[in-house]
């Protein structure tokens, strides 16, 4: 069991046991771990140390708790969150599938009828959120899971905790330095503070591109290219 484990589960006595690492995503470190007051496999998400020293425990679960009021077929749920001994954590249900990041890596583009599919499930959850005053900020197929023929979206409040914090030496935001910037509306790799739905709709666009050709619509060797191409050049037309 490796180190990082081995401290987690100290700092989570009594509440969570985690079993083993699932993956690594932009912002947090995510463990299959057990709910022991509730005897349930969950996904426990650790946000990364640098980002939780940036964001802070009070904005980020202040955050984090929009994802608890939004209940809908399409949008994983928030079980819990909280901090111990540094650790800002949030769980969410494990869901046996794979992200759609990880099924267009494998498959490429994906036929039509399943990409309409995953797509419509898409802007039901989003239509949901934004009906409810809650925009996502970071929609990317890295936060889209896929479990038999339904596409959930995850991770909500995330990307606006993390995005919107601030301190002296940190003048860009770390939404655009994590590295999700083929995904950002104009707008939101500017840092505008009224980041609204429109940048959610704006990357749903980017996401179906991408699972209808198997590639982004725009690619470049730097962020600051990629960024300069969204306002810049028009996609290749599909087909």
């Amino acid at each position: 069991m490796s180190d990082s484990i081995t401290r987690l589960n100290t700092s989570l006595e009594g509440r969570y046991r985690i079993e083993s690492e699932l993956g690594e995503g932009g912002m947090a470190m995510v463990y299959l771990a057990d709910d022991l007051k509730h005897e349930r496999k969950v996904a426990l998400k650790v946000l990364k140390p640098e980002l939780a020293a940036v964001v802070g425990a009070e904005r980020f679960l202040a955050e984090i708790k929009t994802t608890a009021s939004l209940q809908h077929p399409h949008i994983l749920p928030l079980y819990d969150s909280g901090e111990a001994d540094s650790f800002l954590f949030y769980v969410m249900p494990y869901v046996e599938g794979e992200t759609l990041r990880e099924r267009v890596d494998r498959e490429g583009e994906l036929p039509i009828q399943q990409a309409v599919r995953i797509l419509r499930d898409l802007v039901d959850a989003l239509g949901y959120a934004h009906s409810h005053e809650v925009v996502h900020r970071d929609v990317k197929p890295g936060n889209i899971m896929l479990s038999g023929r339904h596409a959930s979206v995850m991770d909500f409040g995330v990307a606006k905790a993390v995005g919107e914090s601030r301190s002296p030496g940190h003048e860009t935001t770390v939404g655009v330095a994590l590295g999700t910037p083929t995904y950002m509306a104009p707008e939101q790799a500017a840092a505008e503070p009224n980041v609204d739905q429109r940048a959610d709709i704006y990357a749903v666009g980017v996401v179906g591109y991408e699972i209808l050709t198997g590639r982004p619509p725009f690619s470049a060797r730097t962020t600051t290219g990629i960024l300069a191409a969204h306002v810049t050049q028009a996609p290749v037309p599909i087909g």
